[in-house]
């Protein structure tokens, strides 16, 4: 979507006014009755009201005269109510809009286009009609003197991110294999200006990753593992941090099978950690933030074939760590252990892993929240928190005792792979623990990362979750702090 700045209002376009009460909005009408219903709207507490003029629209949207740092809830409403504009504008086949700010924080103003310009995302590739289905929306322009040129260009590069990280989630498996996948990081590396190296499955043997190898054991494709760096000529971080991302491009469960129904019908999205990797580097590199990142992506399928491996398998990973797999369904730790052990070579300054883990943390939070927990200093972890609350990518930390690591233990193997029937997220998150020795911090996004039915601006698939977090976490914590 084209998302731009203009210095001056349009005559004969499509107007979406943004402001504080019936002063910030009267001159843009011009008949009494125009008025008298404009009043009438805002005497009904009414705090979107849209105006026909029949050769265009002016749609009026009350915002709070309140600090939005203290109030992310009444940014959140301003994007939700973005979402509902949208759909009155493709209601009526607009394909251009002017929001104006006329009044209040320029907060909310970006809110409001941040709202329209995320609910605009269709994938319509698989779709026989798709150019009768297409939302007319194509032109999103802002004015407002007080949002400089980099505040457009950052919106507009989130929202490209978003979208190319929910088309890879909503892709199928018979698309969008391991291979594939790795193919379209590079893709994005390449337009962003980040590094991809792929290692194949020769390259995976020789380090030993036998979690990436045991997973894969049932698939028809081979593995593979994606690291991505991205190193500005001037960063702000001594050591790195590293984003690590979960690649299961689809999970059966292998031989521990996952009911079809509101289960395996929709794990296609169980790449949406690594996707969310590949969409924070893309906006992260296209906005040049001087941050130096790495990133570690496993990726495979996990199936039942007649070579899988089995519930009572030991394995090996990559740190020597031997694992006893009692579940074949707790897969992605598996590849994720490989990972976290990897990162250690790099003496990061922190570390955080975004996976679609366990139906635990989906069950605690549903879909209004991720699961948070680590070993990283409160301060990193409280920016994060904050971070989440700004943009509505909220992140609840579960507490993340030792005791937990206890149900972990095997006896005949260094780990279990599950630690029982309680906790399953924190134990999950307890045996990742297991592979570092730096500043860690895992977010557990089963939950949010994809809306089996429509969501406000998040939408229906693939949401795009952890992108927009992460990349204004890295910018709060090493450039504004």
């Amino acid at each position: 979507m084209n998302i731009s700045k203009i210095s001056s209002v349009p005559e004969n376009e499509t107007l979406i006014v943004t402001g504080l009460n019936e002063d910030d909005f009267l001159k843009y009408l011009t008949g009494r009755s125009q008025k008298k219903f404009l009043k009438d709207k805002l005497s009904q507490e009414k705090t979107t009201i849209s105006i026909n003029l029949f050769d265009r629209f002016i749609i009026f949207q009350v915002v709070e005269d309140k600090d939005p740092a203290d109030n992310p809830d009444a940014v959140e409403e301003i994007r939700k109510a973005g979402n509902k504009i949208h759909n009155e504008l493709i209601t009526h086949g607009i394909e251009k809009t002017v929001i104006v700010h006329e009044n209040g924080e320029c907060v909310y103003t970006l809110a409001l286009a941040e709202g329209i310009a995320l609910s605009n995302y269709q994938f319509l590739k698989y779709v026989s009609e798709k150019e009768k289905k297409k939302n007319s929306l194509k032109t999103l322009q802002i004015c407002c003197e007080k949002i400089d040129d980099s505040g457009i260009k950052e919106l507009e590069t989130l929202v490209s991110a978003v979208y190319k990280v929910r088309d890879l989630v909503n892709e199928p498996l018979s698309w969008l294999n391991a291979e594939k996948l790795a193919e379209e990081i590079e893709i994005m590396g390449k337009d962003a200006g980040f590094g991809v190296e792929i290692l194949n499955k020769k390259r995976i043997e020789s380090l030993k990753m036998g979690g990436l190898l045991a997973v894969n054991k049932g698939s028809i494709d081979p593995p593979v593992f994606c690291i991505l760096d991205y190193k500005p000529k001037k960063y702000l971080n001594k050591k790195p941090v590293i984003l690590v991302g979960k690649g299961i491009v689809y999970d059966t469960g292998g031989l521990s099978l996952k009911p079809t129904t509101d289960s395996m019908d929709y794990m296609k999205c169980d790449m949406s950690g690594a996707a969310a990797v590949a969409g924070i580097f893309y906006a992260i590199a296209k906005r040049n933030i001087p941050v130096h990142l790495i990133g570690l992506i496993p990726i495979t399928d996990n199936r039942p074939d007649g070579n899988a491996y089995v519930p009572g398998d030991i394995i090996t990973v990559h740190d020597g760590t031997t694992i006893e797999v009692l579940n074949t369904d707790a897969e992605g730790r598996l590849i994720l252990a490989d990972a976290l052990a990897y990162a250690k070579q790099f003496h990061p300054e922190l570390v955080i892993d975004i996976a679609t883990l366990t139906g635990s943390a989906q069950n605690a939070l549903g879909n209004l929240g991720m699961a948070g927990m680590g070993n990283a200093p409160d301060e990193i972890i409280n920016i994060l928190v904050k971070t989440g609350f700004q943009v509505h990518e909220r992140v609840a930390i579960f507490p993340f005792w030792n005791d937990y690591a206890e149900m972990l233990k095997s006896d005949i193997a260094d780990l279990k792979n599950i630690g029982g029937k309680y906790a399953g997220a924190i134990t999950a998150g307890k045996f990742l623990e297991h592979f570092t020795d730096y500043p860690y911090i895992h977010l557990d996004i089963a939950g949010v990362a994809f809306n089996k039915k429509p969501d406000s601006y998040r939408g229906k698939g693939g949401s795009g979750s952890g992108v927009r977090l992460l990349f204004n976490f890295l910018k709060n914590y090493f450039v504004h702090s």
